[in-house]
């Protein structure tokens, strides 16, 4: 137990004492002059406002607990740390397979994500295309993130790794990159902070889609992620059986890769979250899991030690009332 000012409940615990001290001398006198008048020292009517003098002075003790701002120390688990929204904003993200398009129901979702966050979770968005961009740094102020995804657009192509490095330099607020040979650079260690990954899993960045190494390119970018204990959860937007949407004037088909999408989340031990209809979707916020950290917070015990006290004299004073007719 923790005290805000130890000095002033010392001294009124000095005090109580001597509270204490007077009252038994003041028994010991009345003891000897009932002995001196040759009459029983536990005779009747002895000693009759005794407990209730007791419980007064217990209170003022406890009371001058109280005033010392006594406090505990106390383990508490809420979601803290970063979380980068990866927001897949290529051309294949208009398609209408999910209403009213993959983008529109996946902005949707994060919108719902965000609102579901306490302020201990600071909020980034990444819009990626090949490339990635960078739309808003992660930060308390969740009206900024909520911002950063309303004016998103779908436009270009996907790469899926520039996505991830994006959404790495946006927690480590340094630019993340493959080294030159294709290695993962050590950015350090960030087990408080996630990555949600919305997308349909159409990767541009590497082979073609749907090839045995089609997530080649995304395979070191998770590595780095991985080593820096970050995880990536990743939704999937869009549906198996697909539907053609219009890109630069030519009618395209695009499916869902949900193969790619589970690939990216179980390298860094995060979960897919298939969502093939706008229902799933809104149901994304509640069934992603937030890293818990474990933090200590002062409680306050000064209210409990005060009420403690009050009931002290209350019952002194009754019993010094009852017992003897008078209050002192």
């Amino acid at each position: 137990m923790n005290f805000a000012d130890p000095v002033l409940g010392g001294v009124g615990l000095l005090a109580a004492a001597a509270l204490a001290w007077a009252a038994v001398a003041a028994g010991r006198r009345r003891a000897a002059a009932l002995a001196a008048a040759g009459l029983a020292p536990a005779g009747p009517g002895r000693g009759r406002a005794w407990p209730g003098i007791w419980f007064t002075i217990a209170g003022l003790a406890v009371l001058a607990i109280a005033v010392a701002g006594p406090s505990a120390t106390v383990p508490v688990s809420r979601a803290s740390g970063t979380v980068i929204l990866a927001m897949d904003v290529s051309g294949s993200m208009a398609a209408t397979d999910v209403a009213p398009s993959r983008l529109a129901a996946a902005k949707r979702a994060a919108l719902s994500f965000i609102d579901a966050q306490p302020d201990s979770v600071d909020i980034g968005v990444v819009a990626f295309t090949q490339g990635g961009l960078e739309a808003a740094l992660p930060s308390a102020d969740h009206t900024t993130a909520e911002a950063a995804v309303r004016r998103l657009k779908a436009s270009g192509g996907t790469s899926l790794g520039d996505a991830i490095l994006a959404s790495l330099s946006a927690i480590t607020h340094k630019t993340v990159a493959l080294r030159g040979d294709g290695s993962a650079p050590d950015i350090g260690y960030w087990p408080s902070a996630t990555i949600v990954l919305f997308s349909d899993g159409q990767d541009e960045g590497g082979p073609a889609s749907g090839s045995a190494s089609a997530s080649a390119s995304t395979d070191p970018a998770a590595s780095v992620a991985e080593k820096a204990g970050v995880h990536i959860d990743a939704v999937g937007v869009g549906t198996a059986a697909g539907t053609t949407v219009d890109v630069g004037g030519y009618h395209l088909f695009t499916a869902l890769n949900a193969a790619a999408l589970r690939s990216i989340a179980q390298a860094t031990a995060g979960t897919y979250h298939p969502a093939s209809d706008a229902g799933e979707l809104n149901g994304i916020a509640s069934s992603i899991d937030l890293r818990l950290t474990v933090t200590h917070e002062p409680l306050p015990l000064g209210g409990a030690f005060i009420a403690f006290a009050l009931v002290l004299l209350a019952v002194g004073a009754v019993l010094t009332v009852t017992r003897s007719g008078r209050v002192v």
